[in-house]
């Protein structure tokens, strides 16, 4: 027995001392002290949040470096999104993901420079073989920068399986580097009667309740009393904290419990990209729309299919008894922090409200269509979360080629998205070629969709529903301002601001001599900017600049300099 016990306990530390192995297998991204502004799983408009960022002292050009042996996989430079970002496949099955880069080490540049002018673009997105570009653990790969959808300087780092391009929690291989003793803290918790099978605080509206502190810094009581019946779901907002920062992060795991029972838990370790946008289903999108406010429901809808939950009847509570239920949220970080919190849902029997009669019931699992006579709505397979109440209305207005609809009258989030179609009045007499659907706020602004012209009507695809279309034009053409272009020569660089009022820059090139000339760009900006080659550009010559602009829907602007370098 104690030959058994000993190769046991072996055992388990031979296993532990191999976890932690893997775990320190890979190095940090840059030299400096670690520190995070986010985290894997964090919750953001319409994803999940893919991997870490890291703090860089509010500063671009800080050195990083690749995390473990193996090739650059992909480049990829766009002006929004990651910007500059590299991938590195590494022989473990891992792929390490560098994003909002400021520049690349000179051996990367000068490759995927050649790829630009090759393919006649700044946005490009290249994939490599092993043995292209190989690297070395702990070499220079890259500085950091602030490019793309960036809000400020750092480092957005990522760990994907390589196999199947699934975002890991980063802190599974260099959580070692990070401390982390804080708990996660309570926000406030939600509840969710079920239509027509449930009723809370005597109605069927959600009852959101905020949590404050005490004078002790403890989470209070909610601020009123729940009284419940029937099928209910419930909800928690909740925040992660970490040493030396005052970012908030989110939580790895939430667990409820009724009546020291779980019914509910969710571990955010790992997801696939075509699903990110299930976290419309993961929140109460009604409040995310409304208030910006982060509610995470603990039941699951039958549309939601991430691989994160364990439950028991989806999460739904039954409050069938008239008594107290006793209910107990825990949530713990990828460090072990975790916080209790507990608080208690009353059973009072009352009448369960049923819903008016629906006209046009959307089931979650089939197509579902709605027609109009000029208008026309196709939501495919598998785009729904729920059942839903179809609603649709539409106005007369004389601004636009079309009456103005509003698409549902709540906000409802699609998995992938939906088609909608828009008739031309009739007797309308525009450019076809000029005219897109576009979206009309509240406020009354409108926001370019664009779409195709087929049959006497536009088709767009949509990506949620509660919102309002019409038919708009734009015959205006885009501007092209040049940024003091008596300094160009000195600097050695030419800078041009490129905007469009309405649709937006669809395509915008330069040319120098004839030949494509390579400009870079930032979302955040304008300004178009080429850095003097002196590969491509003779000195002592005159040059002939020529800048192209074209909206999205067509219009098309022209911008010529003389310059000698």
């Amino acid at each position: 027995m104690k030959q058994f016990t000993y190769t046991f306990a072996l055992c388990i530390l031979l296993s532990l001392l191999s976890i932690t192995a893997r775990s320190q297998t890979f190095s940090p991204p840059m030299q400096i002290p670690p520190s995070l502004s986010a985290n894997f799983g964090e919750l953001r408009n319409n994803h999940f949040h893919s991997g870490l960022d890291y703090r860089t002292q509010l500063k671009v050009n800080i050195p990083v470096y690749a995390i473990g042996d193996g090739y650059v996989s992909r480049i990829n430079v766009s002006p929004a999104g990651f910007g500059l970002a590299l991938y590195i496949s590494h022989p473990s099955g891992q792929t390490s993901v560098y994003g909002h880069l400021n520049s690349f080490s000179k051996k990367i540049a000068d490759y995927i420079r050649a790829k630009q002018y090759e393919k006649e673009t700044y946005r490009i997105d290249v994939s490599l073989k092993e043995g292209e570009i190989p690297v070395k653990k702990g070499e220079q790969i890259a500085l950091s920068g602030n490019s793309g959808s960036s809000g400020g300087p750092h480092l957005h780092f990522e760990i994907r399986d390589t196999r199947t391009e699934e975002p890991l929690d980063v802190l599974d291989f260099l959580g070692y580097a990070i401390r982390d003793t804080l708990k996660p803290e309570i926000r406030g918790v939600a509840f969710y009667p079920q239509t027509g099978k449930g009723v809370v605080n005597g109605g069927t509206n959600p009852v959101r309740l905020p949590i404050s502190s005490t004078s002790h810094h403890t989470p209070a009581k909610p601020e009123k009393p729940v009284t419940a019946w029937g099928r209910i779901g419930v909800g928690v907002k909740a925040d992660d904290r970490m040493n030396g920062t005052t970012s908030t992060f989110g939580v790895k795991y939430i667990r409820l419990f009724v009546d020291d029972v779980r019914v509910f838990s969710s571990t955010m370790d790992r997801y696939s990209f075509d699903k990110t946008r299930m976290i419309n289903s993961f929140i109460d999108f009604d409040d995310w729309r409304t208030n910006k406010s982060f509610y995470m429901k603990s039941f699951v809808e039958p549309g939601n299919t991430l691989p994160i939950y364990e439950t028991v009847s989806n999460g739904y509570i039954d409050i069938n008894f008239e008594r107290d239920y006793k209910l107990r949220y825990e949530l713990e970080d990828y460090y072990g922090n975790q916080f209790s919190y507990s608080f208690v849902v009353k059973g009072v029997k009352q009448s369960v409200p049923q819903p008016a009669k629906c006209s046009n019931v959307m089931v979650w699992n089939i197509s579902n269509n709605y027609y109009d006579s000029d208008f026309s709505l196709t939501i495919p397979t598998g785009n729904l979360f729920t059942d839903i109440c179809y609603t649709h209305s539409k106005t007369t207005s004389n601004k636009y080629f079309s009456d103005m609809h509003q698409v549902n009258n709540k906000p409802i989030p699609l998995i992938r998205g939906a088609q909608i179609r828009i008739l031309l009045k009739a007797g309308s007499k525009a450019d076809i070629s000029k005219l897109g659907i576009v979206e009309i706020t509240k406020t009354g602004q409108e926001e370019w969709v664009g779409g195709t012209f087929k049959a006497g009507g536009l088709e767009a695809a949509i990506s949620e529903l509660g919102k309002r279309y019409a038919i708009g034009i734009d015959t205006v053409a885009p501007k092209i301002t040049p940024v003091n272009p008596e300094k160009w020569v000195t600097n050695k660089r030419i800078a041009v601001s490129v905007s469009d009022e309405k649709s937006g820059i669809a395509k915008m090139r330069g040319e120098i001599d004839g030949k494509f000339a390579l400009f870079t760009n930032d979302v955040k900006s304008n300004i178009h900017y080429y850095t003097f080659d002196d590969e491509r550009l003779v000195k002592n010559t005159p040059h002939k600049l020529v800048v192209t602009a074209v909206d999205q829907a067509g219009n098309r602007t022209e911008y010529r300099y003389e310059f000698v370098y």
